[in-house]
Parts: structure tokens; C-alpha cells; sequence
């Protein structure tokens, strides 16, 4: 069975992805060996990008100071470990039909052989033979997504797409099926270097002027240089500890910061859904300033901040005072609590 590039993307769709582009494997060329694709499939002739929407409705509880839970499981580790890897497995299950071998990739990169910053985990593992990449590879699935012609990359590093911002999750499917691309996004069609992004980070993570450069496709693409560690404990609402401060947020050598409304980290959520900051800069404020420029194709009725953002305040003050939400339980769901619990029903 002939497959081909609108097939692929009407199948893809029906299937649960958002928006899908297809990049040729040459636009992979200058890929470092831990990130090259063609290390994991050598005869791969294309990539399929697929990407899915976060929904803005869950970035509201986060937004508001009332719902975290949400973000981190149905925006976040949902997507990544359960709705991503059906639709990438389904799609791939279809070209393999067709005589073509296809690596379908979510969002998972827990065995990748190096850190968020790219440095090699020491002790982990090794090549099998010289000339080898560590296992596991981990193809960037924001430059993925970029390379398929799905969106541009924004200052904040994140990929920003014409249908929701930076509000997506990547899947990939690398294949020897040769497939027509789409053509790669022009930088600056969509980021305007607002430094909202900058601006929003709860970890000041992103910095306002040393930036990092690369060639992707022929095209030279800029974002600010990004504190991997930091934003790695940042946004799960934890900040290092100073001299003579009390830890015991996430270990002893953190506190909760002042995005963060928890006394302890809480637990993860699908594995590693633990955004705490609700991308508070990288990708809330990033939405903002692209809605309110009108260059979205998902629009809403109304804007997402009314209001000027939260902070919490940890001193012992703020905490002594402190008072419970005004909630009186009615009378007639403690007599059904009450009957429950007098039940031998289990």
C-alpha cells in the first residue's frame, strides 16, 4: 500500500494529533550523535512531527492558585506516557502495514544517555562498539517539531506553533518511508522577542541577553541561553536554601518558592508531571503576548489573566495567619458520610 505525506497527516489527525508535519532526515544532518535520528533508524528517509494541544482551560487552576493537579496530569504527563504514545504507536502501526519500518517517540526520554543540558550522565552506560553513540538516544523533539515545519523556535526555546503558542507536546515517528516535507518555519514569524518569557520565569532561568545559535536546515535559529539546572528544580516549586534556612521541600537543601503553595513537593504525576510553576514564563506568558497580538488560530472569547498573578508569602507571619477556606460542610452530607461509614458495605 502507497502511502503518502496528505495520508499520513489525515490519518495522524483522525487519530488524535493536532497539528502534524513531515521533515525530510537531511534537515537532521548537523544533529549531534545523542540527538541524530539516523543513529537509531540508518536508513531513515523522514520524520513525522505530530503535536498535542495542552488545553488552556488546564492552565487555569494554576493560574487562579486553586487546581495544580491538573496541568501536571492532563497537560502534562497525561499527554507525554498516555494519549501521545496510542496516537504515535497507531500511526506507525499503519506505515509498518505498509512494508516500512517506523520508530514511534513520545515525549519518554527517562533512559536517554544525557542530562536536560546534554552533558553525558556519568556511570550510565556505553557505547557498544567505537564510533557508537551512548544508549539511549534522545532526538529534541522541539527542534523536531521545528524541522517538520510544525512552528518556529521561540526566545524561551520553546516551540511556538501558528494553531497554539508554545501550548504543545511532541511525538515523532522516524521512518524509511520517503515522504514529501513541509517546509521549515521563517524565525521571527511568531515571536517578536517580547521577553515576556524572560520576564515571567520564576527562576529568572532564561537570560534577557546571552543567547544560543544554531544552524537547523540552512536557517540560523536564536533563543536565550536557558539555566537547565535551575529551571529543573524551579519549576517544581522548590528554591535552594541559604545559610542557617530550613530545607525539607524537596530534600533539605530546598524550600518552597514563591510559586509554589505547598509545604512539601508534591508527588509526581505520571511519572514526571510535577509542574509546580505551571510554565508560568515559557509558556503562560508567552500565550498571553501572542493572543493578545491576535496571531493564534485558537482563539477564545475571553482573555486568560484578569487579574495581576499570585505569590505566595513564606514567612512565619504569612503562614501563623493563615485561615482555612470559608467551607462549611451541610448537615446532610455528614448524615450520608455518617451512614456510609455505619454500613457493612465496603
Amino acid at each position: 500500500m502507497a502511502l503518502d505525506s496528505k495520508q499520513i497527516k489525515e490519518l495522524a489527525k483522525s487519530m488524535g494529533a493536532d497539528v502534524v508535519g513531515i521533515g525530510n532526515i537531511e534537515r537532521w544532518n548537523t544533529a549531534p550523535p545523542q540527538m541524530d535520528p539516523k543513529q537509531i533508524m540508518p536508513r531513515a528517509k523522514s520524520i513525522i512531527a505530530m503535536g498535542f494541544r495542552v488545553f488552556r482551560g488546564s492552565l487555569r487552576g494554576i493560574e487562579e492558585g486553586t487546581y495544580f493537579s491538573n496541568y501536571s496530569s492532563m497537560g502534562y504527563g497525561g499527554i507525554t506516557y498516555l494519549y501521545m504514545p496510542i496516537t504515535v504507536i497507531n500511526v506507525a502501526k499503519v506505515i509498518e502495514d505498509a512494508g516500512y519500518e517506523a520508530v514511534p517517540m513520545g515525549h519518554q526520554s527517562d533512559w536517554r544517555a544525557i542530562d536536560n543540558v546534554g552533558r553525558p550522565r556519568k556511570g550510565y552506560s556505553r557505547p557498544i562498539a567505537p564510533g557508537k553513540p551512548i544508549p539511549d538516544i534522545m532526538v529534541h523533539l522541539r527542534i523536531a517539531g521545528y524541522l517538520c515545519g510544525l512552528g518556529e523556535i521561540g526566545y524561551s526555546k520553546m516551540l511556538l506553533t501558528p494553531e497554539f503558542g508554545p501550548r504543545q507536546r511532541i511525538g515523532i515517528i522516524i521512518t524509511e518511508l520517503e515522504l514529501e516535507p513541509d517546509p521549515v518555519m521563517e524565525p521571527g514569524t511568531l515571536c517578536n522577542r517580547c521577553m515576556a518569557c524572560v520576564r515571567e520565569c520564576p527562576g529568572n532561568c532564561i537570560s534577557p541577553n546571552e543567547t544560543v545559535k544554531v544552524t537547523l536546515a540552512g536557517k540560523e535559529v536564536e533563543w536565550g541561553k536557558i539555566d537547565e539546572d535551575r529551571c529543573n528544580y524551579v519549576f517544581t516549586g522548590a528554591e535552594r536554601v541559604k545559610e542557617g534556612e530550613k530545607g525539607g521541600y524537596n530534600g533539605e537543601n530546598y524550600k518552597p518558592n514563591f510559586i509554589s503553595p505547598f509545604f512539601k513537593k508534591p508527588r509526581n504525576l505520571y511519572n514526571t508531571g510535577q509542574a509546580v510553576c505551571g510554565a508560568r514564563g515559557c509558556t503562560r506568558a508567552c500565550m498571553i503576548s501572542l493572543e493578545r497580538r491576535g496571531v493564534l488560530k485558537n482563539r477564545f472569547v475571553h482573555e486568560f489573566r484578569t487579574q495581576k498573578p499570585w505569590t505566595m508569602d513564606w514567612s512565619d507571619e504569612a503562614i501563623a495567619n493563615d485561615q482555612p477556606a470559608p467551607y462549611v460542610e451541610p448537615e446532610e452530607m455528614k448524615n450520608r458520610y455518617k451512614a456510609i461509614e455505619d454500613s457493612d458495605v465496603d
